[in-house]
C-alpha cells in the first residue's frame, strides 16, 4: 500500500514536471499573459491520458507553476500588453481593437488603459498613423476606390472613430 502512494506521488511530481517543462517551451515559442497560459495549460490537462484524481491535482498545481514563471519574468502582463500595443499600432489596428484583443487575452482593463495612456504619451499621434496604415493596406479613399461609404464602413468596422475617419479618406 506505501508503494503505491509513493508511485502515485513520483507519477504526480513527475506530470508537474512535464506541465512546467510544456509551459516553458510554450513560452518560448509565444509571449503570453497569465489567463491565456492557464487556459493553454488547462487545456494540456484535459488532453493529458490521467485519472480524473490526477487531473484535479494538476489543476491544483497550476497556479503554483504560473507564481514560479512569474517571479522568474518569464510571464509579465504589462510587457505583454505594452508589446502588443506597439506591434498592433504598427499593423494599423485601432485603440479599439487593441482593447478588445488585450481584454479577450485576459490583461486587466486598468492594465489595458494605463499602457495605453503610456504608449499615447510618447506616440501623440498613433491611431491616426495607424488608419492611415489601415488605408493604404486595404486601398481605401479617393486614390484607390470610388465608393466612399464602403470605405468609411469598413474603417468604422475595424473600430476608427469618424474624426479620424473622416480625416483619412479626406471627407468634407
Amino acid at each position: 500500500m506505501l508503494f503505491y502512494r509513493v508511485k502515485q506521488f513520483f507519477n504526480l511530481m513527475d506530470n508537474i514536471i512535464t506541465l512546467k517543462k510544456y509551459a516553458v517551451s510554450y513560452l518560448s515559442k509565444y509571449n503570453s499573459s497569465k489567463s491565456n497560459l492557464i487556459r493553454i495549460l488547462h487545456k494540456k490537462i484535459r488532453k493529458m491520458n490521467l485519472e480524473k484524481k490526477d487531473k484535479f491535482c494538476l489543476y491544483s498545481s497550476v497556479n503554483t507553476i504560473l507564481n514560479e514563471l512569474e517571479s522568474k519574468n518569464y510571464i509579465n502582463d504589462c510587457s505583454f500588453a505594452n508589446a502588443k500595443i506597439h506591434r498592433f499600432a504598427l499593423e494599423g489596428k485601432s485603440k479599439n481593437f487593441i482593447k478588445n484583443y488585450l481584454f479577450k487575452k485576459g490583461i486587466d482593463k486598468n492594465l489595458i488603459e494605463e499602457s495605453l495612456a503610456n504608449f499615447e504619451i510618447d506616440n501623440p499621434n498613433w491611431e491616426t498613423e495607424s488608419a492611415k496604415i489601415f488605408a493604404r493596406k486595404k486601398r481605401l479613399g479617393a486614390k484607390h476606390s470610388n465608393n466612399l461609404e464602403k470605405d468609411l464602413a469598413k474603417m468604422a468596422r475595424a473600430g476608427f472613430n469618424y474624426k479620424i475617419i473622416k480625416e483619412i479618406l479626406e471627407i468634407h
